[in-house]
């Protein structure tokens, strides 16, 4: 059978959407062929983008380039897949691919689940969509290389994200975090420069581009790019400021100082008509530079209680100087006749809404909650009572750390601002490492998304470590696929997840992980809690048990799915892939659980010792065990938070 993919404007987006599809129906064991002419035998499909899809039956979407809505139809006479835009025919191409049985587990293209289809029929489809929420998306974390990055990108809209946001001017602190293994001692430091990573951050944005993903940019580092030092990471200066700046920064304690040390934690003077004027400056000027960015984010200084201080800053709160920030950019684009939309963040002293200002062009503005300190426990708590946040008070705030508290300062918030929203959440940037079974992270996820349409809220982009696919990658499969169509129940989507990637046997493998997840605890490793807690003590005591029985199983089903794969059992590769995964998760989670234990009974010089053998464990294996697992971030989130150490 010939097979013609056509499309009719020239667009790189809708031309790869073409290549993929060619691609992955190659992988069939229909016999097919591909060609640019039309002979008798030959059958059509169409790749169209259109802002309306309203002449195939389907509801007018608000904005038809950020808003994605699918329309596919494959029958005997040939085939079409719309879109509103041509990211929104890509991700119908995929939707189309798994909807007749192709399923992408994992941020690499060799781990997807390729269907048995033998007749031409199979390939028949018809159905639409319209994606439920705007904003879709991952933030960058952690340590990663250039091909963690990119792998992660083109794995993105086959799961229906459609956003991707690299975080600073480039992703340098990112890479630099890999190419100089930082935190781990086992493997030789390369070589990395900012111009490497410059070089880098145009590749990263050329793929981005290449799928019309939604390209999020920047939020940290305005302050200290106003103070004229480079935003590349979360470093100490290692001098004291110029005299000429220190009218810039924040007064605290009576000083204007680098807060601890860190430019782009200190916060600015932000009653300085200077400070004003260089900050917005400095916003114009990049957005002029970049204007392929569709969401720059403007964001204060990385810490809390390091607000000015001085006596003009104490006439208002931060809240109402930072919407005064915003409004004097939105002016200075308009006058620019720049179009970017702009991201205000809700965090920290930001959390408390402003008492006077108010944006004046709410329609160029995207809220974004982060809700940072909240329980990964437990789901957003929906309550019908309406509860204040507590009063503000300069240099002294405390973070929420339950639910309810967290959503009283969104709903602050809300009642001045009704505009496009989303929430920036954290559940795979500290407290995934505290769910080693990975299937209540994955709920918690599920219950949350299906929750802001209640929160008023339109999408959801995760701050995360892209390298978080240790057992699997199930939490950002769930996170895409129920971010685009929340109807999916969490229990259909994690059976079908765990069927594909561990073959006959993937009952077992759930029952276990659900298991090891029930005695695990988020909070616990995220530094909720005082460390001594025999109640958590006794569920790692558990826990290790229960791996420790359970290793000969893994072992024993891994051989059978080798052996498998070595007679070209179809897919038997992919489930021999995920349960040697699952077996080197058993050494992982028993060296882990093993220090926990010990920290939880309050045995620190144990658990330390522990905690330094689990390290070395993970260093000495990451270059074989590289993608799923992040070994700098779970070193510092276990040192920063957990309460462990790695000091002689």
């Amino acid at each position: 059978m010939n097979i013609n993919i056509i499309f009719k404007n020239n667009d790189s987006t809708l031309n790869f959407a073409a290549k993929e599809l060619k691609s992955y129906l190659s992988l069939l064991d229909i016999d097919l062929s591909f060609t640019e002419n039309n002979p008798a035998d030959t059958f059509t499909l169409r790749l169209e983008a259109a802002s309306s899809l309203s002449r195939y039956c389907m509801p007018e979407v608000s904005i038809p380039e950020l808003d994605d809505q699918f329309f596919i139809d494959v029958t005997s006479d040939g085939g079409l897949i719309a879109g509103t835009n041509s990211r929104s025919v890509l991700l119908g191409v995929y939707s189309y691919l798994a909807a007749i049985g192709f399923r992408f587990l994992y941020p690499d293209k060799k781990r997807d689940y390729i269907p048995h289809i033998h007749s031409l029929k199979e390939l028949f489809a018809s159905y639409g969509k319209t994606a439920l929420h705007r904003h879709r998306g991952v933030c960058i974390e952690g340590a990663n290389s250039l091909q963690n990055i990119l792998d992660f990108i083109e794995w993105m809209p086959k799961l229906g994200y459609n956003s991707f946001f690299v975080q600073f001017r480039i992703p340098y602190t990112f890479l630099a975090r890999w190419y100089e293994h930082e935190k781990n001692p086992y493997i030789r430091k390369e070589d990395f420069n900012e111009d490497i990573a410059t070089a880098y951050s145009d590749i990263i944005d050329r793929e981005i581009h290449k799928r019309s993903l939604l390209h999020h940019r920047v939020g940290h580092g305005w302050t200290c790019e106003t103070i004229g030092y480079p935003s590349l990471g979360w470093t100490e200066s290692g001098t004291a400021p110029a005299e000429d700046i220190r009218p810039y920064l924040a007064e605290v304690n009576g000083k204007r100082d680098f807060f601890n040390g860190v430019p782009i934690n200190t916060n600015l003077c932000y009653s300085n008509p200077d400070v004003i004027e260089t900050f917005t400056n400095e916003v114009i000027d990049y957005a002029k530079k970049n204007p392929d960015i569709d969401y720059l984010h403007i964001w204060i200084a990385d810490e809390f209680n390091n607000i000015c201080e001085c006596d003009q800053c104490q006439k208002t709160t931060p809240s109402d100087q930072y919407i005064n920030l915003l409004n004097i950019i939105d002016g200075k684009m308009t006058q620019a006749g720049i179009k970017t939309r702009l991201v205000f963040l809700l965090y920290q002293e930001l959390l408390w809404a402003p008492q006077k200002e108010h944006l004046h062009n709410p329609d160029r503005f995207t809220l974004m909650f982060a809700p940072i300190s909240r329980t990964f426990e437990n789901s957003y708590s929906i309550n019908t009572e309406t509860r204040k946040p507590p009063e503000y008070c300069r240099n002294q705030i405390e973070l929420p750390l339950d639910l309810e508290e967290n959503l009283s300062f969104l709903r602050e918030w809300q009642q001045i601002f009704s505009g496009d929203s989303f929430v920036y959440d954290y559940p795979l940037g500290r407290a995934h490492y505290g769910d080693l079974g990975y299937t209540s992270i994955a709920m918690v996820i599920s219950s949350d998304i299906k929750q802001l349409d209640s929160l008023n809220m339109n999408g959801y982009i995760s701050c995360q470590e892209l390298r978080a696919g240790l057992p699997n990658s199930l939490p950002n499969y769930v996170m895409g696929l129920t971010l685009f169509d929340s109807a999916i129940p969490f229990n259909e989507l994690q059976a079908d997840y765990f069927m594909h990637a561990y073959g006959e046997d993937y009952l077992t493998a759930l029952n276990y992980l659900d298991k090891i997840s029930a005695l695990n605890s988020p909070d616990y490793f995220n530094g909720k809690g005082e460390r001594e807690n025999p109640e958590q003590h006794n569920r790692y005591k558990n826990c290790a048990e229960l791996i420790r029985n359970f290793r000969p199983t893994i072992r024993e089903i891994a051989d059978r799915y080798t052996k498998a794969a070595a007679a070209s059992s179809p897919n038997a590769g992919i489930h021999e892939f995920f349960w040697k995964l699952l077996d080197y998760h058993a050494d992982y989670s028993l060296r882990l659980t093993e220090a926990l234990s010990a920290l939880s009974a309050s045995k620190k010089e144990e658990a330390d010792e522990l905690w330094k053998t689990f390290h070395a464990f993970i260093c000495s294996n990451e270059e074989t065990c590289q993608a799923p697992l992040d070994v700098y971030r779970i070193t510092e989130v276990g040192t920063k938070y957990t309460g462990f150490s790695l000091e002689a």
